[in-house]
């Protein structure tokens, strides 16, 4: 609830400081002492349109800042916390307001924006008026707090849920339809492509294998005639080799007749033949691994020509080939399944719509069994209000075809507000005081469901009185017993019922060059006397103060009158 209000410098105010109790808190005072200056800095900083206008003359800002005390699982505490605020059961909403029209908010002193201010205070207080009832104008509100009423929050969270199953098959079954619509279309394409791809057999990693073969064969090509010229030259023709050989044997079997003269020149020798028999060794294995078919070079270069073809037709990469292959393998046996994979799907929407309609229909029926209640609740509340001539109701239009996560069901409140006319819609048949004692009548039978913790009624009971204003303030009254309510009145009966009482009043500051509106909290004596002045008006008699008294008593709150 609303514990506490802070207003600085906005039109008339330039300090005021208001604490909240629970129950009932009317505030009253003269027509332009600045109820509504109070409500509109009240609506600033629950995140109503900015307005340079609205700060005091001569200042440069002007500033609201609500506190509220909460439950740790009230939706604007989620709320808050969905917008990374930190909080732990309070909230305070400041809204600055600059002379040249820019604002700023901020809850619990976190900068948010005008929009994110608003999405926590919309489930923190509701503000209502002879003009200002947008609850009752929308019927997605009139759907919600109906369901409010008949504790149908949790089909309707079921609906919601097969609502988003039924949308989740049929998008999967549309995607499924359009793939296999692509897919009969290039038909033909793919199976050309298939057959194409199959015949090459591309192997991933081949194309690099294949440009290593062919630069090794190409290296060969050009260093071949080098290593048969080497070849020749260690081992051929004329080549030392055999010579050494041949003069190394001689000197072998003379060696022992002269061993000191011959064993250093044979043991050269040896070196010197085992050094060119290692030559010609590795000039052969060099040739036997240059030695290469100029057939399997031809072969190697069509090969890669083809796969490298073959990845420009179809724009991969040559190593994506086979993967290509085989994913144009799948659209083709998805293509031949796609029927049978396309009449489950179908199937899967049927069975989910009959789920969605299953749950659709008991929330539809439920709704209409909770309209009756309604129209039963609210109709009772209406002849004190003196609206004992109308009748209120819950027009339905259900309809299966247009299924949404809210059901089927579209509903409106409707009213006739005189005997043999004809019923329309709320916000088109009712009058701003039948509006707002409808809006009462059906607050006070919501009061423990669908309701914000803050109620504010602007002046719902003008241009009434007698047996109707105490209706309304009785009624205000049980309202307050759950919720916090905050009404701004000119009507005695409904002043006697508050549990707090402030009054306002316009004070003529700087020496009379400027005026302020002041708020003072009203005890019993005080109370009892702007009772008096609202019974009586200017001049306040004691039988006024009297009648003050007495209204007091019979709501509960005795004074002294002697």
């Amino acid at each position: 609830m609303l514990v506490q209000l802070a207003i600085r410098d906005i039109v008339l105010i330039d300090k005021l400081d208001l604490e909240f109790g629970r129950g009932l808190t009317v505030l009253t005072g003269e027509t332009g002492a600045g109820k509504s200056i109070l409500l509109d800095a009240f609506s600033l900083c629950l995140g109503a349109r900015g307005d340079g206008s609205l700060v005091r003359q001569g200042e440069a800002q002007g500033q609201v800042s609500a506190v509220f005390e909460l439950s740790a699982d009230h939706p604007a505490i989620t709320a808050a916390r969905a917008q990374d605020i930190a909080t732990e059961g309070e909230l305070i909403l400041r809204r600055v307001q600059m002379a040249d029209g820019r604002t700023r908010a901020f809850v619990n002193d976190q900068p948010v924006s005008a929009q994110g201010l608003r999405a926590i205070a919309c489930d923190l207080v509701e503000i209502h008026g002879q003009h200002d009832d947008r609850a009752l104008m929308d019927a997605d509100v009139h759907r919600r707090l109906l369901d409010a009423f008949g504790g149908l929050l949790g089909v309707r969270t079921r609906v919601a849920m097969a609502f988003a199953s039924l949308r989740a098959a049929e998008a999967e079954r549309s995607s499924e339809e359009e793939r296999l619509a692509k897919a009969r279309a290039d038909a033909d394409y793919l199976r050309h492509a298939h057959a194409e791809l199959v015949a090459l057999a591309p192997q991933p990693g081949e194309d690099a294998l294949l440009a290593e073969r062919r630069t090794a064969m190409m290296q060969a090509e050009k260093v071949g005639a080098e290593l048969r010229d080497a070849a020749d030259a260690v081992a051929g023709e004329g080549a030392p080799l055999a010579a050494v050989s041949s003069a190394l044997r001689r000197l072998e079997r003379r060696q022992a007749q002269a061993p000191e003269l011959l064993g250093p020149v044979v043991s050269a020798l040896d070196t010197a033949f085992a050094a060119f028999d290692a030559a010609s060794q590795a000039v052969e294995q060099a040739l036997r691994v240059a030695a290469y078919d100029a057939g399997e070079l031809e072969r190697v270069e069509e090969r890669l020509f083809a796969l490298r073809a073959a990845g420009r037709k179809y724009a991969v990469g040559v190593d994506s080939l086979a993967a290509l292959a085989e994913r144009i393998a799948a659209d083709l046996a998805a293509l031949d399944a796609g029927e049978a994979r396309l009449r489950q799907l179908g199937e899967a929407v049927q069975a989910t719509a009959a789920a969605y309609e299953r749950e659709a229909h008991s929330l539809s029926e439920a709704r209409k069994s909770a309209g009756r209640d309604l129209e039963t609740a609210v109709n009772a509340e209406l002849a004190p209000l003196k609206l004992d001539g109308a009748e209120f109701s819950v027009k339905f239009h259900s309809e299966s075809a247009a299924p949404s996560p809210d059901g089927i069901d579209q509903l409106e409140f409707w009213v006739r507000t005189n005997p043999g006319t004809i019923p329309g819609p709320l916000a088109k048949i009712a009058s701003g005081g039948e509006l707002a004692r409808f809006m009462l009548a059906l607050k006070v039978v919501l009061a423990d469901r669908g309701s914000a913790p803050t109620l504010v009624f602007d002046e719902i009971d003008t241009g009434i009185g007698g047996a109707v204003a105490d209706a309304i303030g009785q009624r205000l009254a049980r309202l307050a017993a759950d919720v916090q309510v905050l009404a701004v009145t000119h009507v005695p009966q409904v002043a006697a019922q508050a549990d707090g009482h402030f009054r306002i009043v316009k004070d003529a500051t700087d020496k009379g060059k400027r005026v302020a509106t002041r708020v003072a909290h009203l005890a019993k004596e005080a109370r009892r006397e702007e009772i008096a002045r609202m019974l009586a008006g200017a001049t306040i008699t004691e039988e006024a103060r009297a009648a003050a008294g007495r209204l007091m008593e019979r709501t509960g709150d005795p004074v002294d009158t002697a």
